[in-house]
């Protein structure tokens, strides 16, 4: 080593000398970089780990290209709930004036937490484990309790798409099998169904045919073997799909992320040609500003702002983490939220051109059925001829003749009108009953089908876009569990996967037996609406509050080539956390005031009855969301107490083809934050430093740094630098 390098003035001197790594290997003799390590903590060198690490860092498995990736996100972010909840929210909360609200907070909430996940999966090229050990150890468990969650979600959302499957298959004939209710002999006599009498024939078909659904949750009835079979394969669709990752999920998503949007334009265009769908959309976004003052309101939009792009899943992170450190995914957080969200009008539009459609067919059949009862009255004198007036016609009675009509009887028989048991057949009251979830896409849309000209086409269709729509977003939630785990773990990727998806398929059957609908209404309502927004509130605090939004937004600074806008600071540090313990203290009241249960259908009565959840219900209900928020504390407790190796404290340096890697393992717990990874001590610590300082004889540790107040970082990531 030449006598005028500082290591060498450092042997005649008592003097601290600052020396950066980059300053150090200038004066080293060439090296292979392959093999040559600096090993600051005298560890030997490795040469599995040094594999390993290279294999994560540099030969990640990457998109095959931009279009690929944001399919991928469109696909994730639009899934079931845009078709079938968003519309009923709207319908609900004020029409036009609910977008208002939904907007608001999209942009204060939905856009900058998305970004924000975005930025952390792209900067550390991690799963949600990994992101989350290294930004805090401390709250490394919210990249386990989403997995958790999206286990949880994975679980019933397959059920979803077995569901699709069934009616899919079932659609390839005509009539469609749910156009009709079923005829039953009675010795010699053929009656109709009184089951489905008493309700209708796709309401029939739903409950009965389709799911032989039990009269509560205590009554299994066994396994349901028709959808049993359905979920086989949709769990053998999933597994397929996510068997090579990126590679073959990424090809699927090019089909399951466009052909929604086909099979939507396509229903749209056939909607508004049909009678009455100008009726439906009329009445969707006819705005009650009202609404607009309702805090219910705010919070349902709110609600559906957050799970509409994903947020605290893990898959936005874990599809993110393939992408390049220079990919704008700013502009990537903008298009996919506002392409979610153009989504969700689209798919109002069409759903209620539909229903408007079939409440007009609904109420020219009250008009038929009640013109009935009159004619009949007419005909024993209970009703005089005079109450008729002269210009209608029953052989063609319109709907304003029949309000008319029954205007006059109402003000002449006021007394003994309601023994008469006349309807009124307003066609308002038909767009006013709110159905969303299953009730629409199952009962509601299937019966409007019924009456479209080449009806199994368009059923075919609608059922193939929801197999999409879930396949996408099971494709997404699966990624949240499978790219941290394989990344933290390093298990094979096509053994976890398939593992996975069979234990996922096992404990599943508990949905494919009679009472399986009000196991998936319960999954749905309590297992993760409130460990996510804690999930999301613990990772905004993390990256706002400890790891600090000045660092994160000059990182960012660095990482895209442009400075991200103020407004994101603002609401990343202040509004978000705000706005979502907000939403998490509203969530806790609406579980308090809302009593635990769920819709029942009883089949003697042929109707739905509101049922209490029984006391072991009840229990499964309080364990799910203890279990998916369990991680939070118990990690924080481990780590706060050094029970367990947050894998962030032993510092090697490798150096190979250039570049530099950082793995941390078991430091003092007083070195914590002794890292200086710049010659200016007031700098903190950075997920992609330049250079770090070397400290010279007399120090307390090889490498130190000054009280940097954000804790310990995780391991595995790339130098930006390049040794000189």
């Amino acid at each position: 080593m030449p006598k005028n390098s500082k290591v060498t003035q450092r042997e005649h001197s008592s003097e601290h000398v600052t020396e950066s790594v980059a300053d150090l290997l200038a004066h080293e003799e060439p090296v292979d970089y392959k093999r040559s390590v600096l090993n600051v903590t005298g560890e030997t060198w490795d040469k599995q780990k040094d594999g390993e690490e290279e294999l994560d860092a540099e030969n990640r498995p990457a998109w095959n290209s931009k279009l690929q990736y944001i399919l991928a996100q469109i696909g994730y972010s639009v899934g079931l709930g845009n078709v079938w909840r968003f519309p009923y929210l709207c319908q609900k909360n004020g029409g036009g004036a609910y977008l208002v609200p939904y907007l608001v907070l999209l942009i204060i909430i939905g856009l900058p937490l998305f970004f924000l996940e975005l930025a952390v999966g792209q900067r550390i090229r991690r799963g949600s484990i990994g992101v989350w050990n290294y930004i805090c150890p401390r709250l490394g468990g919210i990249g386990y309790a989403s997995c958790l969650v999206c286990f949880f979600v994975g679980l019933y959302y397959n059920v979803i798409i077995g569901w699709s499957i069934f009616y899919f298959f079932k659609s390839f004939q005509y009539p469609l099998p749910w156009s009709e209710c079923p005829v039953v002999k009675n010795g010699s006599v053929a009656v109709v169904e009184t089951e489905c009498e008493r309700s209708s024939a796709t309401t029939y078909f739903w409950y009965r045919e389709t799911l032989d659904i039990s009269n509560s949750i205590s009554e299994s009835g066994g396994l349901n073997w028709k959808m049993t079979l359905c979920l086989l394969v949709a769990w053998s669709l999933v597994g397929l799909a996510m068997i090579k990752g990126i590679q073959s999920s990424g090809k699927v998503m090019y089909f399951s992320s466009l052909f929604p949007y086909v099979v939507l334009v396509c229903f749209l265009v056939r909607g508004l040609l049909l009678r009455g769908a100008v009726d439906g959309i009329m009445h969707m976004f006819t705005p009650k500003l009202d609404k607009m003052l309702d805090p219910q309101v705010w919070r349902e939009a709110a609600t559906q702002v957050f799970f509409a792009l994903g947020l605290g899943f893990g898959g936005v992170i874990a599809f993110s983490s393939y992408n390049k450190q220079d990919n704008n995914c700013h502009f990537d957080a903008t298009l996919v939220s506002f392409i979610n969200f153009f989504t969700s009008v689209l798919a109002t539009l069409v759903v209620f051109a539909v229903l408007g459609f079939k409440a007009n067919i609904m109420n020219e059949k009250c008009v038929v059925e009640n013109a009935e009862k009159i004619l009949g009255y007419l005909n024993t004198n209970v009703l005089s001829h005079d109450l008729i007036p002269p210009h209608v016609n029953f052989s063609h009675l319109t709907a304003k003749d029949y309000n008319e009509m029954y205007r006059v009887i109402m003000t002449v028989k006021e007394g003994h009108f309601k023994e008469l048991g006349l309807d009124a057949c307003l066609l308002e009251d038909e767009l006013n009953k709110s159905v969303q979830g299953t009730g629409l896409a199952f009962i509601a849309f299937t019966e409007a089908m019924t009456h479209f000209p080449a009806s199994p086409f368009w059923s075919v269709m609608f059922f193939l876009m929801l197999i999409n729509l879930g396949l996408g977003s099971m494709i997404g939630t699966m990624s949240g569990i499978t790219t941290p785990i394989i990344d933290t773990f390093k298990v094979r990727k096509e053994v976890f996967t398939v593992g996975c998806c069979i234990f996922a398929f096992l404990v599943g059957l508990i949905f494919v037996q009679r009472s399986g609908n009000y196991f998936v209404t319960m999954f749905d309502d309590y297992s993760a609406t409130l460990p996510l927004t804690v999930v999301v509130i613990l990772e905004n605090i993390a990256v706002a509050w400890i790891y600090g939004t000045k660092k994160f937004m000059q990182e960012l600074t660095e990482m895209l080539g442009f400075r991200p806008y103020q407004f994101y600071y603002y609401t990343w540090k202040y509004v978000s956390p705000i706005c979502m313990a907000v939403l998490m203290t509203a969530s806790i009241i609406q579980l308090g005031v809302s009593p635990p249960g769920y819709s029942a259908w009883i089949r003697e009565e042929a109707a739905e009855k509101f049922l209490f959840y029984p006391t072991w219900a009840m229990a499964i209900l309080i364990s799910l969301i203890i279990l998916a928020s369990l991680p939070l504390p118990l990690v924080f407790i481990l780590r706060q107490f050094h029970l367990v190796s947050d894998g962030s404290n032993t510092l090697s340096v490798t150096y190979k083809k250039g570049r530099m890697m950082k793995d941390i393992s078991n430091l003092e717990d007083n070195d914590e934050t002794r890292f200086i990874l710049s010659k200016v001590p007031s700098e903190t610590p950075s997920p992609m430093p330049t250079h770090r300082s070397y400290l010279g004889p007399g120090s307390n540790s090889p490498m130190e740094m000054s009280s940097a107040p954000n804790g310990r970082y995780g391991s595995g990531y790339l130098l930006a630098s390049t040794p000189e």
